[in-house]
């Protein structure tokens, strides 16, 4: 057995960020009803972000004249960051795990507790979801991507499922398919035992059953387990799938400016907008990320076989001399105290939207050769997605990727066009780029290039240092 640094000193490294250590040290006992159950799982959501994998991609490049902290430049080469800052691995995962560390304090008490059993199986059941979404995540950060071959060879991460009571607990690093087997079991029994109708006034800042058939969605794909994609996709679309793809046209119209925008592009309102979160991060102020010039903007978003405008472009902030950034973030700031005049930035980011689902299902399609489907999928985003009315046949496809299978040439367009547009600085393309051995070349200040290949070891993020000193736990290869 190894050791993982126990989560009382993944708060102690986080204490910049909250207050844990001012608190009792053992608020279980407190956990006497399903109503302080359910309030505690508000916390159960990692405030980390992990956006910090948008300057690993091949969404950016260099920009001049735009704020980069170490970490940022760091990322971009894909040197190592263990330093505990927001935005670094570090920080997501003692977030995650801090995170997973209230939904076990849920889990261990929550059928003793009194009062009505479906309001406990509610409580229960978003606990289950939230753990398991948790390590699903960090798994797919900090170790090989799923595959059928190797999974039950590859090392994964830690599965916590018990809350911390010993300083330094025993722990290992279980295999990539252990860990997914694990996320499998709490997914499906968390689905099973959700009711919405305990959180009717909560918006969707917690797991509704929308946001759980997402991930079910999202985690059998990366799986590739493509019949139970299809079918959590199809059972989250309904009928109607335009109802969860964004109205891009309708919000342009109805901005004031760009802050309206933004506000109104993470409305718990819009249909599209499946799950809310907040995360504390410097990501969305002061960086740069793709260039304003015609070869880089243009490839990302000038990309489409339509001779049409892209409503994805539009609008985006300027950084710098010749940088822009996605207007996917709204600007928030969370003062220590009310007569402080510090604090820490935070901003609210959507870990599923109806568009991801919709190309998942779309993928899956794809994959399985039902073209028709997979179009009529790729239409339905199409339809909100261009200034004016668009829409392809499969020979078009085949012709604008340059790809005669049906079947590659749609999920080219998918994954290479569709995708990186869709969730451009939202973290996803990440994924992508490790589900499919995507190579990354980035171009430096001076001119060179850098390439990080398909069979590079650094496509899998380290283990943070402190994790390997005190807990033991193998340091991935490099």
């Amino acid at each position: 057995m190894k050791q993982l640094f126990g989560l009382m000193v993944l708060l102690l490294a986080a204490t910049s960020c909250d207050d844990y250590l001012e608190e009792t040290p053992d608020n279980r006992v407190e956990l006497n009803t399903l109503d302080k159950a359910a309030q505690l799982l508000t916390n159960a959501y990692s405030e980390g972000g992990y956006n910090f994998v948008e300057w690993m991609g091949d969404m950016v490049t260099y920009t001049r004249g735009t704020t980069k902290e170490d970490q940022h430049n760091q990322a971009y080469q894909w040197q190592e960051v263990d330093e505990l800052f927001q935005d670094s691995p570090t920080f997501y995962w003692n977030e995650t795990y801090e995170a997973i560390a209230h939904a076990n304090e849920v889990l261990a008490v929550i059928d003793d507790l009194p009062g009505d059993d479906d309001q406990r199986n509610a409580v229960k059941g978003e606990a289950l979801l939230t753990r398991a979404y948790g390590h699903f995540m960090l798994v797919n950060l900090f170790a090989k991507h799923y595959d059928e071959a190797s999974a039950a060879n590859d090392r994964g991460i830690p599965y916590v499922m018990e809350p911390e009571t010993e300083f330094i607990k025993q722990y290992e690093r279980l295999s990539v398919k252990a860990v997914y087997d694990r996320v499998e079991d709490d997914l499906l029994q968390g689905l099973e035992l959700l009711d919405g109708s305990f959180y009717a006034n909560s918006g969707k800042y917690h797991f509704t059953r929308n946001a759980a058939l997402a991930f079910a969605s999202r985690f059998y794909l990366f799986k590739g387990d493509l019949n139970s994609c299809i079918d959590y996709s199809s059972q989250m679309l309904g009928a109607n799938p335009d109802v969860f793809v964004k109205d891009l046209a309708a919000l342009l119209e109805e901005r004031v400016n760009t802050e309206d925008y933004v506000r109104l592009y993470t409305s718990p309102n819009d249909p599209s907008n499946l799950l809310l979160m907040r995360k504390i991060t410097n990501f969305h102020l002061t960086v740069g990320y793709w260039p304003d010039d015609e070869v880089y903007s243009g490839r990302i978003f000038g990309n489409n076989p339509f001779d049409a405008t892209d409503l994805r472009e539009d609008p985006a902030y300027v950084r710098g001399d010749n940088g822009l950034s996605a207007t996917r973030f709204e600007f928030l700031f969370e003062r220590s105290s009310l007569t402080s005049g510090v604090g820490f930035n935070y901003t609210i980011v959507l870990p599923f939207r109806g568009e991801e689902v919709l190309l998942n299902r779309a993928e899956s399609y794809a994959k399985q050769n039902r073209v028709n489907e997979a179009l009529a999928d790729l239409q339905t985003l199409w339809n909100k997605r261009y200034d004016s009315p668009v829409s392809l046949t499969l020979e078009e496809v085949q012709r604008y990727v340059g790809e005669d299978d049906p079947r590659i040439a749609l999920l080219i367009y998918i994954v290479e066009i569709e995708r990186p547009k869709e969730f451009v600085h939202e973290g996803l393309r990440w994924f992508d780029i490790k589900r499919y051995d995507i190579p990354v070349t980035h171009e430096l200040e001076n001119g060179s290039t850098i390439t990080l290949e398909a069979e590079d070891n650094r496509r899998v993020l380290q283990i943070p240092e402190a994790a390997q000193d005190v807990g033991g736990l193998a340091p991935n290869p490099r």
